[in-house]
């Protein structure tokens, strides 16, 4: 029999724990007790410093993905937690998986999703990450991708959005080495701690602006992206926002 689910972890007490540079975690899928995690480094993805490949800007230019923005929340999170070849468990328990869709619905979780067409005429879920907003600090949470670059291409997604918006921290939790190749660093857990300090308070403007100025070529006159034409395609706005940085 599996244990009955406890009660999600209150909005409240979940920012305070990012405020205060750490996370809950769970060792397997069925467990209802969550640990609090406070790494000794960091990883931390460079706003400016993020690297993209000539054929990941291919696959942003040509639009192989369309990417939304908290379009399918629940959906992400769950498919993080499915077991993969090299990580058969997950940390993400069911109580996790309702913490954050409340933490969602109360405007502090984000999920960027990538979609295909399937066979069936249908969109697809192929890829997508998600992640806790406070302030102008993004914590991304996990990442996954059914479909080859679209894990990369929401991540491309959440760094445009991001630097649009007036985010200054885009902490990644713990380093790895697909992190690694896209421009991740490791700072010590005091130097986070001293720049969520510093990226208090609000954002120019939403994510969800920032997200129509990039897939509607509307522009909004806000953040660090420098004006796309309504004529190109939000692939093409993307990875121009993006040029500087690679």
């Amino acid at each position: 029999m599996h244990a009955p689910l406890r009660p999600p972890i209150p909005v409240e007490t979940l920012l305070l724990a990012y405020r205060s540079g750490i996370f809950p975690m769970a060792d397997r899928r069925e467990d209802t007790e969550v640990f609090w995690v406070e790494p000794r480094e960091r990883a931390i993805l460079p706003l400016d410093g993020l690297h993209i490949s000539k054929s990941l800007r291919k696959v942003l230019r040509t639009d192989r993905f369309t990417v939304t923005l908290d379009r399918a929340f629940e959906q992400v999170v769950r498919a993080c937690a499915e077991p993969r070849p090299d990580h058969p468990e997950t940390w993400i328990s069911e109580r996790i998986v309702h913490s954050y869709i409340g933490l969602h619905r109360a405007g502090h979780a984000h999920s960027v999703e990538c979609w295909v067409e399937g066979a069936s005429g249908q969109s697809e879920l192929a890829g997508g990450l998600y992640g806790v907003s406070f302030d102008r600090v993004f914590c991304g949470e996990s990442m996954f991708s059914r479909a080859p670059n679209a894990s990369k291409v929401a991540l491309a997604w959440l760094v445009a959005l991001l630097r649009q918006a007036g985010f200054a921290l885009l902490d990644c939790q713990f380093m790895t080495e697909h992190l690694r190749t896209m421009g991740a660093t490791e700072i010590p857990q005091r130097d986070y701690r001293r720049r969520v300090d510093l990226a208090h308070g609000r954002p120019a403007t939403s994510l969800g602006t920032a997200w129509r100025y990039f897939s509607e070529g509307t522009d909004y006159g806000v953040g660090e992206a420098e004006g796309p034409t309504a004529a190109s395609s939000p692939g093409q706005r993307i990875a121009q926002s993006l040029t500087h940085t690679s």
